[in-house]
């Protein structure tokens, strides 16, 4: 048996609680997750906005229903709950010390960090087997005890979030605070904050090839790219084999880093180390807004400390409203730790480029 987590907001789990409780949907980018839990397994339930553990479902099928017709959420497990916290205030504060300890990705942190919730951004991350059954054996005391953690006020507000009506939905946005406003680009050549860009867009250039893709990497950015790859024979595009109009080109060349497949761009990056993280994501904004029937992924890749910024900013309500579909719904974000637990990888020659979604992270569903 393995536990997985499943990420619930405090809408999605309401509506959860008003079903029959016998299934569990996933989105389409993760059904290469959904693939690989078994009948058995346990999802560790988590609740976003507040940080709290609040059940346990036992997936009871054997391989995941397909609603080809769904577009969102076009995946789906059966499942028996085994624990359902239903009123939030016996939810399990993550933050509770007797939890903060004992999980491993929190115990070596500050309380004041948030490196640990990456390991929370989506649904059907596998724990840890101490992790699952430390929070197994918890959450089964928890519903018979019933002990209750009463909501803050902060809590309380964290639980509802704007929302912007498109034609085809109601999406939840963010409204970023004055302090996370873009900084100003104080990214100049030669200096060390341009230097670590290129060594990431390097990396993300080697990562590329050993993929056995194309790779291009904007023209002003090539030489000192290739500075930073320390001789290696990696080929750079000449130009891209596209056939678009004048705009979507220029958009699309000055992207920081593009894989390609033969003909077509299967990934898009923009690497953002201490210039203003809305830039690059205009970048990816306008390409869609050019392009929305474009099939390709798009990644923001930043340090962990930017994590929050990255997410506030592709949760603008300008960027909801796009004809594809809300972007913090198309663009994800990689970390560099995560850039390098990629690079590690053996035999990256014989995987294909959808390894890279095991190791993003998308915004909390709010």
């Amino acid at each position: 048996m393995n536990w997985y987590t499943y990420i619930f907001s405090p809408d999605t789990y309401e509506a959860f609680l008003q079903t029959d409780r016998k299934n569990v949907d996933v989105r389409k980018r993760q059904e290469w997750a959904a693939e690989r839990v078994q009948r058995g397994d346990v999802l560790v339930c988590y609740l976003t906005r507040v940080s709290r553990w609040i059940g346990l479902l036992e997936v009871v099928d054997g391989h995941p229903n397909h609603d080809p017709g769904e577009e969102q959420f076009p995946v789906r497990r059966q499942v028996k709950p085994l624990v359902l916290l239903e009123d939030i205030k016996y939810g399990l504060p993550i933050h509770d010390s007797e939890v903060w300890a004992k999980l491993s990705f929190t115990r070596e942190e500050e309380s004041t960090s948030s490196r640990w919730t990456g390991k929370l951004r989506r649904s059907l991350f596998r724990l840890d087997e101490s992790d699952g059954a430390f929070l197994d054996c918890r959450l089964r005391r928890q519903d018979e005890e019933q002990r209750a953690y009463p909501l803050s006020d902060d809590d309380r507000k964290k639980m509802t979030s704007p929302r912007v009506r498109r034609v085809d939905a109601v999406v939840s946005v963010s409204i970023p605070r004055p302090d996370l406003e873009p900084d100003a680009d104080d990214t100049q050549d030669g200096g060390d904050d341009a230097r670590t860009s290129h060594q990431v867009q390097a990396a993300l250039a080697r990562l590329g090839a050993d993929l056995g893709l194309d790779v291009w990497v904007p023209r002003n950015d090539r030489e000192r790219v290739l500075a930073a790859l320390g001789g290696s024979d990696i080929q750079f595009l000449d130009r891209l084999p596209l056939n678009y109009d004048e705009a979507t080109l220029r958009t699309i060349e000055n992207i920081d880093m593009l894989w390609l497949r033969r003909r077509s761009i299967v990934r898009a990056f923009e690497v953002e180390h201490t210039t203003a993280i809305y830039s690059g994501i205009l970048r990816m904004a306008d390409l869609l807004a050019l392009q929305p029937n474009m099939e390709i992924r798009l990644h923001i890749v930043a340090p962990s400390e930017r994590r929050e910024k990255v997410f506030e900013e592709l949760r603008r309500p300008v960027f909801s409203l796009l004809e594809r579909g809300p972007l913090a719904e198309l663009c994800t974000y990689l970390s560099y730790e995560g850039l390098d637990e990629l690079i590690a990888l053996q035999n990256l020659q014989h995987m294909r480029d959808s390894v890279i979604d095991e190791y993003v992270e998308e915004p909390e569903e709010i």
